[in-house]
């Protein structure tokens, strides 16, 4: 095992350049959060007022009843983001450990397609994630409330 200064600082270059990767994770965690966060306050908001009685308009129920529906779907999908985007992160942390181990030389047995394994499910989980939020992100815009019934916004 190689103690010299040289060999600790391209161990630990080496060890953490994954770490960017959790930084675009971590960004888009804290994305995920806010729009699951919005949703949910939407569909309680859009419940509480379905609750209280004062619609009375059949249409406007049916629409506010749809909107919920809509809610409660884009919470879902977002979930799921929200799940393969900390999976990444979790292989990529994974990552980081084994080639800083491996670089280390604590660990002999280790097998470099491991590294590659973890590294390419955590980019893979990513992808997931992105794909999954970008789904929710169109089903949000389509589902928008573009037409309310009895608002002077619809002529």
């Amino acid at each position: 095992m190689d103690v010299s200064i040289d060999a600790i600082t391209n161990n630990i270059q080496l060890a953490l350049a994954p770490v960017f990767l959790l930084t675009a994770v971590a960004t888009l965690l804290n994305a995920i959060s806010t729009r699951l966060a919005r949703s949910v306050d939407r569909m309680r908001e859009i419940l509480k007022r379905i609750s209280d009685g004062h619609i009375t308009d059949e249409k406007m129920l049916k629409h506010m009843h749809r909107e919920a529906n809509e809610a409660k779907i884009r919470g879902r999908l977002c979930t799921a983001s929200i799940f393969f985007d900390v999976l990444s992160g979790i292989f990529i942390s994974l990552t980081v450990l084994e080639l800083f181990f491996f670089q280390a030389g604590a660990v002999r047995s280790l097998q470099t397609s491991y590294v590659i394994w973890t590294f390419v499910l955590g980019l893979l989980s990513f992808m997931l994630s992105l794909s999954i939020i970008l789904g929710e992100v169109v089903y949000a815009y389509r589902s928008a409330g573009w037409f309310i019934p009895g608002s002077e916004l619809n002529k």
